[in-house]
């Protein structure tokens, strides 16, 4: 909890939260005595043209979420949608993220990397979602249950590979627990142990650049010449980097050189 949030939910006229027994708690902790407006997944579309009566009146609104950070994962995004579209001003106070704190964490790349929520909770469609995200040249972080960590990382490993990934649990709370191993290893481990306890973030690393895609240094400077015909340096660099899986920083010096230089040089 920082100074800033705190600041906020003393300062505003109503607090709308998922579960009121939960952000309670909270308010009773640190001494806030603003009204609670019930606004989740089963009332947001019921909730929203009250919200925002209430704001078009003048009132300021706090939304607050049981964990982590709003909008992630819940239906807030719906309703900051609707309270731009009405002209009204939002703004944020940046709280706890398990996603990122979990990337941080892993030990794991974190130049790239992209957020895929909650996989589906049947196998099939779950491995149809993997296949989709197999060649995504990033990071991959997933939320899911902790009952289904084991058959998930039985999936993640087949669709996936053995590459590197970390289970990231409790994040940020006192059992906070690390487990770093290839994915195929990560399966065994929990298929013997079974589900855990608590909240699980899942971070993959990227893939390896594929055999295709290791091109010789020759081969480079053509498409980073051809990038450039159309692009800058920069957008030349992130852009082969994403698609042979070398270093971006090593390609735009490598661009850089290319544009100071006739092609027949």
């Amino acid at each position: 909890m920082t100074l800033r949030a705190l600041e906020t939910l003393k300062a505003v006229d109503a607090i709308a939260c998922e579960d009121s027994r939960v952000t309670v708690r909270l308010l009773q902790r640190y001494g806030i005595a603003a009204p609670l407006l019930p606004y989740h997944e089963h009332n947001a579309a019921a909730m929203r043209p009250k919200l925002l009566a209430m704001i078009a009146g003048g009132a300021a609104i706090a939304l607050v979420s049981d964990a982590g950070t709003p909008l992630v994962s819940d239906p807030g995004y719906k309703l900051v949608r609707a309270v731009h579209d009405a002209g009204q001003r939002v703004t944020v106070v940046p709280g706890p993220s398990a996603a990122l704190a979990a990337l941080v964490v892993a030990g794991l790349p974190t130049d790239r990397f992209l957020f895929a929520g909650f996989l589906p909770p049947k196998t099939s469609a779950r491995r149809r979602a993997l296949a989709e995200l197999a060649e995504v040249m990033a990071s991959l972080i997933f939320f899911e249950s902790a009952r289904r960590l084991p058959d998930t990382l039985v999936d993640l490993a087949a669709e996936l590979g053995p590459r590197e990934a970390a289970i990231v649990r409790e994040v940020t709370k006192i059992y906070e627990e690390v487990i770093r191993a290839p994915l195929d290893a990560l399966a065994a481990r929990y298929r013997t142990s079974g589900a855990p306890k608590g909240e699980v973030t899942i971070v993959v690393a990227p893939p390896a650049a594929p055999a295709a895609m290791a091109l010789d240094d020759a081969a480079v400077d053509e498409q980073l010449r051809a990038a450039l015909a159309t692009m800058s340096a920069s957008r030349a660099a992130a852009a082969l980097a994403a698609t042979t899986g070398r270093e971006r920083r090593a390609l735009y010096r490598r661009a850089i050189a290319l544009k100071a230089s006739p092609p027949d040089s």
